[in-house]
């Protein structure tokens, strides 16, 4: 319980400060003029031209194993809270919160497990979580799919259609090679959304190198997730 006590303040101190006093986060907020940017030198990465249904902060782990074929880790899933950061667009906030919550996720490595983490966040009594963000059998083919699921949280809790199972259609590296890459989405079940983007990214890259008998290991991480064509949105979009 105590540890519990001491990842709630250190994630949600992060925010308190990221986040302008006044503000509170609700699905509520007008995204009608948010626009995702991506770089213009690319081709990897096509940037929707309309608002978003939701945009999420994601913190968590991305998980991987020992590939002894080739000595290298390969992911084998991802576990993460989605935080509602809808209401700071526009904010200087909103671009510096993926960077300020990483750097508290980050320090709390010696404090909890990545499991805690999860389980705090999701028990508080906190609109600010709108789901969980995790793998599942693909359901189109072999292998594991990522989802993104919103049935039990915020304002879509108790939609058995809020959810969204993708694939990748875009992969474009972040600029340092710590973070994980950003990534284009295809939704091809659910009604969360249709495309899922993953941008802003911060830790999530294991190491280099591994060898046999390695255990399989989990790297925190930091993203922001945009979701389009939704659904099951409460919000009227312009």
């Amino acid at each position: 319980m105590m540890m519990s006590s001491i990842l709630t303040l250190v994630v949600l101190g992060s925010y308190a400060n990221a986040f302008p006093m006044g503000r509170q986060l609700s699905a509520c907020c007008d995204l009608s003029s948010a626009r995702l940017q991506v770089p213009s030198n690319q081709t990897q990465l096509v940037a929707p031209t309309y608002a978003p249904s939701y945009i999420t902060l994601g913190v968590g782990t991305q998980n991987y194993t020992c590939n002894t074929t080739n000595s290298a880790y390969i992911l084998s899933g991802a576990v993460a809270e989605l935080f509602d950061t809808s209401c700071l667009y526009g904010t200087p906030a909103f671009d510096s919160a993926p960077t300020v919550t990483y750097d508290a996720w980050s320090a709390a490595c010696d404090l909890v497990t990545p499991q805690e983490l999860i389980t705090t966040l999701g028990l508080l009594p906190n609109p600010t979580v709108l789901g969980q963000h995790y793998y599942v059998p693909n359901p189109v083919g072999p292998g594991l799919s990522p989802k993104w699921d919103f049935t039990s949280s915020g304002a879509t809790a108790g939609n058995p259609n809020a959810y969204a199972i993708g694939v990748k259609v875009g992969d474009l590296p972040s600029s340092n090679s710590s973070n994980i890459d950003n990534l284009m989405i295809k939704a091809v079940e659910g009604e969360l959304a249709t495309e899922i983007f993953r941008v802003d990214t911060n830790g999530g890259q294991p190491p280099s190198r591994c060898s046999a008998g390695d255990s399989n290991i989990t790297v925190k991480y930091t993203a922001q997730y945009w979701f389009f064509n939704s659904s099951v949105s409460n919000v009227d979009l312009i």
